[in-house]
C-alpha cells in the first residue's frame, strides 16, 4: 500500500487502485491528487497517460486511453477501452512452498473401489434427459424423505439434472460434451452410488453409458418401461435401498492430501479480486501442487489476453500450444456470432471496478498461483497428473464449475467480490469473498473474508495457508456455507454445443 485508500500493485503500473472510497483531494501514489471521487475497487491515474497509451496494471498493459488522462482521474469505461496488444511477461515471483510436514499429511476422505478418493458421500439419480429430469427430483426427494434418515453414513441423495439429451444431433461436438458430462458425474468419487434415469425414446439413449468403469454401484432403467412416473419412484426406491445399505456403511479413512482436487472458481468479481482472493488462492494451489494435488483452473474466456502469462509457465511447448489452440477456437466461435470475447466484463463486474477482459484477466489467472502449467484439458475430460492443470470451459460459472467437477474437482473453491451464490453438488464449494465490506454484508453464505489482505491485517501467503487448511478441513467432511444452506442442486448445467433439432 502507498497513499492513504490506494494500492499500487506495481512500479511500473499508471493506476492505483480505490482501496476504499477515495475522496477528491486524496493524496495518491507520485505526488497527485485524486480530482474525481473514486469507488472502492475502482482505477485511479497516477501518471499522465496519453490518448492511445497503455493503460498498465499488474506490470501489464489491460488497454488503451481514449483520451489523454491526467493525474488523479479515474480511469475506467469512459476513456479505457479494450485493444489486444501485451507488454513483455513479467516472470513470476517466489511460489510458496509446501513444507515436508505438508507432503505427508492425509485428509478424512472415501476410498472407492476404483481407487479414487472422496471428499463426500452422496448417492446421485441422473437423468439422461430433460423428460426424466421431474422424476429424478421426485426419486431423490422421497429418498431424502425414507432412506436418508435410516443412514446417516449417506451426505444425500442428488438429483443430477438438465435440459438436454434430445433434440439434438446423435453425433458431434454437443453430445460428445453432454456424454462426457455426464459419465464424469456418474463415475465422481463423491457419489458412493448412482441411479441413471431415462425416459426411453431419447437421443441420448442409457445404453451409452454401459460401458465398464463409468460408475461404481451404478444401476439404470427407462421410465417408459417401467410403467410411468410414480411407478418409476417406487422401482427407484427398491434399488436405492440396495445401494443405501452399501453406501450407508462406508467410513472416511486417510487419504493422502495429494489426493485432493481443487476446481478453481471466481464468479461476480470486483477491482479487488485480482488484488486479494485470487492471490491468496493462488498461494493455496501453490501449496497444493507442492504435495502433489491438483488444481484446475478454467474459464477461457476470462483468461483472456493473459494467456501468455500460463503459456510462460507451461512444463512443455506442447502444453503452451494447446492452450493456445482453445484460445483460437474462442475468436473464432465468438466471431461466428457476431459477438466479441470484451463483451465480458459483466455489468457487476464493470460496477466493482473492472474495465476490460485483459484486466479480469491478469486478476482471474492469479487463481493459478505461480507454479507451472502441468497440463491442458478439454471440457469435462478426466484431469490427471499433478500440480495446476488448465481445463477449456466458457467463463459461465456453473458451466465452468460443472466442467471441473466431471472432470475430477472433489473440492471448489469459489472467489468473489460482488456475492455470488454458489455450490455444486456432489463436489463441496468454498467461497471466498475479496473484501470486507461484502463478507459481512453476507457472511451467511461466505466462508472466507480476504479483505483483510487489503486492509493490512494478513498477508497473500498468510491467507494462502488458511485457505490451503480450510480445504482439508473441508475435503476431511466440514460443511461449507453453501452446503448447510443447500445449494447444489440446481447448479449442474453442462456446457450445450450444437444446433437444437
Amino acid at each position: 500500500m502507498n497513499a492513504a485508500n490506494t494500492i499500487l500493485l506495481s512500479p511500473a503500473d499508471n493506476v492505483a487502485v480505490a482501496n476504499g472510497r477515495i475522496e477528491i483531494g486524496t493524496a495518491l501514489p507520485g505526488g497527485a491528487a485524486a480530482v474525481a471521487a473514486i469507488d472502492p475497487g475502482h482505477k485511479v491515474a497516477i501518471k499522465p497517460i496519453a490518448a492511445g497509451e497503455a493503460v498498465v496494471k499488474y506490470a501489464q498493459a489491460i488497454g488503451r486511453a481514449t483520451q489523454d488522462i491526467a493525474p488523479g482521474e479515474h480511469v475506467h469505461s469512459h476513456n479505457l477501452v479494450f485493444e489486444s496488444g501485451r507488454l513483455p511477461v513479467v516472470p513470476p515471483s517466489e511460489a510458496e512452498h509446501a513444507t515436508e510436514a505438508d507432503r505427508k499429511r492425509t485428509f478424512m476422505g472415501y476410498r472407492r473401489a476404483d481407487g479414487r478418493a472422496g471428499t463426500r458421500n452422496f448417492v446421485g439419480i441422473v437423468a439422461s434427459v430433460n423428460c426424466s429430469s421431474t422424476v429424478c427430483h421426485a426419486i431423490a426427494d422421497e429418498a431424502n424423505r425414507v432412506l436418508l434418515p435410516k443412514y446417516p453414513g449417506i451426505d444425500g441423495f442428488v438429483p443430477i439434472v438438465h435440459g438436454q439429451g434430445c433434440g439434438m444431433s446423435a453425433t458431434g461436438d454437443g453430445m460428445m460434451v453432454l456424454h462426457r458430462t455426464l459419465a464424469g458425474y456418474a463415475r465422481h468419487p463423491n457419489f458412493g452410488g448412482v441411479l441413471m434415469v431415462g425416459l426411453g425414446c431419447e437421443v441420448n439413449q442409457l445404453t451409452l453409458y454401459g460401458q465398464k468403469g463409468v460408475a461404481a454401484g451404478k444401476r439404470h432403467f427407462n421410465i417408459q418401461e417401467a410403467g410411468g412416473s410414480r411407478k418409476s419412484v417406487e422401482k427407484a426406491m427398491g434399488v436405492l435401498a440396495e445401494i443405501a445399505e452399501e453406501v450407508g456403511q462406508l467410513q472416511r479413512e486417510p487419504i493422502p492430501v495429494s489426493e485432493i482436487v481443487v476446481g478453481l472458481q471466481c464468479g461476480g468479481s470486483d477491482g479487488m479480486s485480482g488484488i486479494t482472493a485470487n492471490p491468496a488462492l493462488g498461494a493455496a494451489v501453490d501449496i497444493l501442487a507442492g504435495v502433489g494435488g491438483i488444481g484446475i483452473l478454467s474459464e477461457t474466456t476470462e483468461i483472456y489476453g493473459a494467456e501468455h502469462l500460463l503459456a510462460y509457465r507451461a512444463a512443455s511447448p506442447e502444453i503452451a500450444a494447446k492452450l493456445d489452440s482453445y484460445v483460437k477456437w474462442w475468436e473464432d466461435h465468438v466471431a461466428k456470432h457476431g459477438a466479441s470475447i470484451d463483451n465480458n466484463p459483466s455489468p457487476g463486474n464493470k460496477r466493482g471496478g473492472l474495465t476490460t477482459i485483459l484486466e479480469k484477466s491478469l486478476g482471474a489467472v492469479a487463481k493459478g498461483g505461480q507454479t507451472s502449467l502441468n497440463g491442458v484439458f478439454g471440457y469435462a475430460e478426466k484431469v490427471s497428473g499433478s500440480g495446476l492443470v488448465f481445463m477449456d470451459t466458457p467463463g459461465y460459472d456453473p458451466v465452468s464449475a460443472t466442467g471441473q467437477v466431471a472432470g475430477g474437482a472433489n473440492v471448489i473453491v469459489f472467489t468473489t467480490g460482488r456475492g455470488s451464490c454458489f455450490g455444486c453438488r456432489p463436489t463441496p464449494s468454498i467461497k471466498v469473498a475479496t473484501n470486507s465490506t461484502m463478507y459481512h454484508q453476507m457472511e451467511e453464505d461466505m466462508d472466507v473474508n480476504c479483505g483483510v489482505i487489503a486492509s493490512g491485517e494478513k498477508t497473500i501467503a498468510g491467507m494462502g495457508r488458511e485457505i490451503f487448511e480450510l480445504i482439508i478441513e473441508t475435503a476431511s467432511g466440514r460443511k461449507t456455507k453453501s452446503e448447510a444452506f443447500g445449494y447444489g442442486d440446481n447448479e449442474f448445467v453442462p456446457w450445450h454445443l450444437g444446433a437444437t433439432l
